[in-house]
């Protein structure tokens, strides 16, 4: 079993994102733990504050170390936990780190917001500091979503068919450059004049598959030059 625990100002944030899909069975099979933490339940102070104003000035206000240090160390169940900052400046996420971090066996979440979180609980507490995106997001919630939902997908049991992990987009994190997955069609054959391509309906699995290969690079170089370009120096 895999276990999520969530730092954040905003609890009832995930109240909805993981009552539906593939989170949803996880947790309903026993197959994936999730549990949110107020990082305010963590600070000393009667007003409860978990920010300050950054040293050396500039707008914002920065995440103070204590609080995040408290809550993590009250959590952590062993020294091997995954402890995540969901970062604008962290490395970006992508499908070889959800298939690392499925591994672990308890993953902690730390959701950024304001200006940023100080920097001693990346450099002293944290495992990773990870991006979603090259974007700008009001806070870490929304990615912590989107990394516990790509997570889940590998653990054993969640997905339904497992070898459909396997075709996904970036389904193979050893790959030196990733394609995009082929397009997709479905019943009718033809639509407002819009026919799915004969080679999808012949019955030759082997063209399918060529075809297939060749349609997922026309679309990576279309959707994704930075990938193509990979691809070329290959």
């Amino acid at each position: 079993m895999l276990e999520f625990d969530i730092v954040t100002i905003f609890p009832e944030f995930f109240r909805g994102p993981f009552d539906y899909g593939v989170v949803r069975r996880g947790r309903e099979n026993g197959l994936v733990t999730i549990r949110t933490h107020d990082l305010r339940d963590f600070t000393s102070d009667r007003h409860r504050t978990v920010d300050d104003r950054p040293f050396g000035g500039g707008e914002g206000m920065v995440f103070k170390p204590e609080p995040i240090f408290r809550a993590v160390e009250s959590v952590r169940k062993t020294e091997q936990a995954e402890v995540v900052v969901l970062s604008a400046a962290g490395r970006k996420f992508n499908q070889a780190e959800a298939l690392r971090l499925s591994r672990a066996e308890q993953v902690i979440l730390i959701c950024g917001r304001y200006e940023g979180i100080d920097e001693r609980v990346v450099e002293q507490l944290a495992t990773a500091e990870i991006s979603i995106g090259d974007f700008i997001v009001s806070g870490g919630e929304i990615a912590a979503a989107v990394v516990v939902d790509a997570v889940t997908r590998y653990v054993p049991g969640v997905v339904g068919k497992e070898e459909s992990i396997l075709r996904d987009s970036f389904s193979d994190p050893a790959a030196e450059a990733q394609l995009v997955e082929h397009p997709h069609y479905t019943r009718p054959a033809e639509f407002r004049g819009w026919k799915v391509p004969e080679v999808l309906v012949s019955g030759d699995h082997e063209a399918v598959r060529n075809w297939r290969q060749e349609a997922a690079l026309r679309k990576t170089k279309r959707n994704r030059p930075d990938l193509s370009a990979k691809l070329e120096n290959l």
